[in-house]
């Protein structure tokens, strides 16, 4: 198992690719510490990991709530003594057009898709700095990369996200930690359940493998990452996209 041992933080893991990326990295032998504000999706998600024989603790997180977060990194200090791993996944979307979107809908999306990365890892950077090892993966988009219509503030904070991995691995480099960024295309997960079915169609339409992508096929990638097997990938931003472009 590739990731035995390692003491994994979760942001998001209540549903889609966060719940994904904790089932997976508890399969391959990780203590998971899932976070998210669905307590009681996240009670169901830890039965699960422990009936098929693994490991998990989790706590209710904002990542807009540094309270909550300390709150969570002393917990998971106190119950496995380290902190190996944290994929930054927690996210939003509230899309409008330009001259459309509110204030509200920026700032929101901003504070959690951004801001909230720089928080929980600011949470956990000293800690890992001490052991002389870790890895923090986070959650961009094809969007980081792109653009798109209607998205001003997700593409924002997604282009963000990849400058804080840029810049990360440079400064966190020499210090044992590896940084990475991931960018999903279009993933087939409950963000999508309000789309008409033309729209899902013309997502899959636009994907030269002809299909949405699964949770799990974003979340291996994720394990691939934090695992001593990615050991020299410091800095990469990945897509996981089925080849779409937008």
């Amino acid at each position: 198992m590739r990731l035995q041992g390692k003491v994994s933080i979760i942001t998001g893991a209540a549903n889609g690719i966060g719940r994904a990326t904790a089932v997976k990295f508890a399969a391959e032998g990780a203590k998971v510490v899932a976070c998210d504000l669905n307590t009681a999706a996240l009670a169901t998600l830890v039965d699960e990991i422990k009936a098929a024989g693994g490991e998990a603790i989790s706590f209710p997180v904002d990542v807009t709530n540094k309270e909550q977060i300390a709150a969570m990194v002393s917990g998971t200090v106190s119950a496995y003594g380290r902190i190996d791993t944290l994929v930054n996944n927690a996210g939003i979307v509230m899309d409008a057009r330009l001259q459309k979107m509110t204030e509200e809908q920026f700032d929101k999306v901003i504070d959690i898709n951004l801001k909230g990365v720089y928080n929980c890892t600011k949470a956990v950077v000293d800690l890992m700095v001490e052991q002389g090892s870790g890895v923090i993966l986070n959650a961009s988009s094809i969007v980081g990369l792109t653009g798109n219509f209607g998205q001003t503030n997700y593409a924002a904070a997604k282009f963000g996200v990849i400058g804080f991995t840029k810049t990360w691995m440079r400064e966190l480099g020499r210090k044992g930690i590896r940084v990475n960024a991931v960018c999903p295309g279009f993933i087939d997960t409950t963000i999508l359940k309000d789309m008409p079915e033309k729209v899902i169609s013309a997502m899959e339409e636009k994907v030269p493998m002809g299909r949405l992508g699964k949770p799990e096929e974003i979340a291996n990638v994720y394990a691939f990452l934090a695992s001593d097997e990615a050991s020299y990938m410091n800095g990469a931003v990945l897509e996981v996209t089925g080849g779409v472009t937008l």
